[in-house]
């Protein structure tokens, strides 16, 4: 052996005790850290593991769209289908695809356009009150909607909608003529759109409330000195204050814009609107629930969660693009 290759044994060895070390001291700190952070591991634990057993290990079950289930079979045994996406080319030859796809879409984007801005709104006002107990009370009071039972919410709107019904009476008092507001289509989308945003508006705006608590009062005072009104300062401070959160809940809005309602639609439903009201979710439930047709309807329920995610990678990219700094990725 040369002097040079004796001379290289050591070196190579010194530079591998080296990265040993460095490892070590690596782990040291991660688990330093781990143990001062353990309150608030312990307390997302369960959280996380309800989202991993709940969300993740039962996404195998999406293997369903594309075999001939049997449930005697289970997803494993199962035979896969010949072509391997025929459930898919079923859903969107059938007649009734395109209408369902409208309709849905329909209601998603009134959705957003009604129940987004609202809670950004209430927000904005609640912040401007002076008054601290009228403000909790206020605030208070709007959560309560959010509370609500669905099915407690469409008996009403059944109800109130009835000939004889609270909205029926204020169309009498204003001189209107009484219809069924429940027959046919043309008042489902303003009852459903506003009981929406009735039961969202309170509950939607803590986020919002929470960010505005954040604004530096100096800069209140600074907007007053300059003679800055009302409206100068919401959008001159308050609006800037909580548009990173206000793009991030719409990115989030926007990847459940195909995610109706699906039970509020379904009790909504009558002989008289049922072909109009016909969404995704119901179309899901009636071949898969009442038919039994578990691989088609898992199809559909695939289809719904490949557009869900496009329209949040195609909004992410679009607020990307006007600011990288509200982005999610």
């Amino acid at each position: 052996m040369t002097k040079k290759s004796k001379a290289a044994v050591p070196a190579a060895s010194a530079g591998k005790k080296k990265k040993s070390s460095l490892n070590a001291e690596k782990r040291k700190k991660f688990l330093l850290k781990v143990w001062k952070q353990k309150t608030l591991l312990l307390m997302a634990f369960v959280p996380v593991m309800f989202v991993v057993v709940f969300n993740y290990i039962p996404m195998y079950g999406i293997l369903i769209a594309f075999k001939d289930y049997k449930a005697s079979k289970g997803v494993w045994g199962s035979d896969w289908l010949n072509p391997i996406w025929k459930n898919f080319e079923v859903f969107f030859k059938n007649v009734n695809s395109g209408r369902v796809i409208w309709n849905t879409f329909k209601l998603g984007i009134l959705q957003v356009l009604f129940t987004f801005p609202a809670p950004i709104a209430f927000a904005i006002l609640l912040n401007e009150l002076k008054g601290n107990t009228y403000k909790r009370v206020v605030q208070t009071i709007s959560y309560i909607p959010h509370f609500v039972s669905v099915v407690v919410i469409c008996t009403l709107l059944n109800g109130f909608g009835s000939l004889n019904g609270l909205f029926n009476d204020v169309r009498d008092f204003l001189g209107m003529a009484r219809v069924d507001m429940n027959n046919g289509a043309t008042y489902f989308y303003p009852m459903y759109i506003g009981s929406a945003v009735w039961q969202t508006v309170g509950w939607g705006s803590i986020i919002y409330l929470s960010a505005l608590s954040n604004v530096d009062t100096s800069l209140y005072d600074v907007a007053n000195i300059d003679g800055a009104n009302r409206w100068e300062k919401i959008k001159n401070i308050v609006f800037p204050t909580i548009l990173p959160t206000t793009t991030i809940l719409l990115i989030m809005n926007m990847g459940g814009i195909l995610n109706t309602g699906f039970t509020k639609v379904l009790l909504m439903q009558n002989n008289t609107n049922r072909s109009a009201l016909d969404t995704l979710g119901t179309f899901t439930y009636q071949k898969g629930i009442v038919e039994g047709r578990f691989a088609y309807s898992t199809a559909v329920g695939l289809f719904v969660a490949v557009v869900n995610f496009v329209m949040v990678y195609a909004t992410n990219a679009i607020t990307r693009k006007i600011n990288s700094e509200n982005s999610m990725w």
